[in-house]
C-alpha cells in the first residue's frame, strides 16, 4: 500500500479534502502529532510523499514549542529525500522559514479568515489557472524563500503558493476544506471572526456553496500532479539551508 505522512498540530485536526481525496486514490494516511510525543521518522523509504496541516501556533514558537523546533530540523530531511513535500498554512511557513524566509503578521495586524481570491503568476498559470477562490484561516505570512518559485498572489498576503525544487509545495490556504470542516472551525474560533480581515459567518458559507465545488474539482488535479512530481527531473538544492 503506499503511505503518505500526514503532520497534524492538535488533536482536534482533521485532513479534512485532502485526506478523502488521498484514501479515495489508494493512499494510506500515517498521521504524526509531534505536540503530543508522536516521532518522526529518520528516513522517507516507506512514505511516498508528506503533508504538513496548519495550526494555531506560529512558526516562532519554536523556543517554547519543542515539536515546532522539532519540525524545522526534520523538514530538510524531507527535502534532501526530494519526496514531495506539501506545506499547508503553518506547514508552508515551516517550509519557508527552513528555507530562510520570514515569518510574520501583516503590517496592519489583519488576519485572513474566509474566502479570498488568488492570482496565479505566470509560472502558476498552469497549477490555478482554474481556482479563483481559496479558503483561509491565519494572521502570518511568509516571505518568498530564496530559490523558491512563487506560484500564486494574495491581496492582503501578497505570497499564497510557491514551489520549491520539484517536489515541494507551499500554499498559504486551506485546500482541506469542507463544509463540515468550516462549521467547526468556527465554532471553535469564534471570537476571532470580529478581527480585521474575517469574514462574517455568513459570508463565508455563502462563500464556500459558491466556491467550494470549485476547489475540490482543482484539488482532484493538484494532488496527484504533486505527487507525480517525483518523477521529474530533479533540481538540485542548494546545500545550505536556515531555520
Amino acid at each position: 500500500m503506499k503511505h503518505i505522512l500526514v503532520i497534524i498540530h492538535q488533536p482536534t485536526s482533521e485532513t479534512g479534502r485532502v485526506g478523502q481525496i488521498l484514501k479515495s486514490y489508494g493512499y494510506k494516511l500515517d498521521i504524526r502529532l509531534p505536540s503530543h510525543g508522536h516521532s518522526l521518522p529518520s528516513h522517507l523509504e516507506k512514505h511516498d510523499a508528506v503533508i504538513v496541516f496548519g495550526g494555531p501556533m506560529s512558526v516562532n514558537d519554536e523556543n517554547i514549542l519543542p515539536h515546532i523546533r522539532t519540525e524545522l530540523n526534520w523538514i530538510p530531511l524531507v527535502l534532501d529525500s526530494k519526496k514531495p513535500y506539501l506545506g499547508i498554512c503553518l506547514g508552508a511557513q515551516l517550509l519557508a522559514k527552513v528555507l530562510g524566509a520570514k515569518v510574520s503578521v501583516h503590517p496592519q495586524e489583519i488576519q485572513e479568515i474566509g474566502y479570498f481570491p488568488i492570482t496565479p503568476t505566470i509560472e502558476g498559470k498552469d497549477y490555478f489557472h482554474s481556482l479563483e477562490y481559496v479558503y483561509h484561516w491565519h494572521k502570518e505570512g511568509f516571505e518568498l524563500p530564496s530559490g523558491a518559485v512563487l506560484l500564486a498572489r494574495g491581496k492582503t498576503f501578497n505570497n499564497q503558493a510557491f514551489r520549491y525544487g520539484k517536489t515541494a509545495y507551499g500554499l498559504q490556504f486551506h485546500p482541506e476544506m469542507t463544509g463540515e470542516l468550516m462549521q467547526r472551525w468556527i465554532e471553535r474560533g469564534m471570537e476571532q471572526l470580529t478581527l480585521p480581515g474575517s469574514q462574517s459567518i455568513i459570508e463565508q458559507l455563502r462563500r464556500h456553496r459558491l466556491y467550494g465545488i470549485q476547489g475540490e474539482k482543482w484539488l482532484r488535479t493538484f494532488i496527484p500532479s504533486w505527487i507525480n512530481s517525483i518523477q521529474s527531473e530533479q533540481n538540485l538544492l542548494p546545500e545550505k539551508r536556515s531555520a
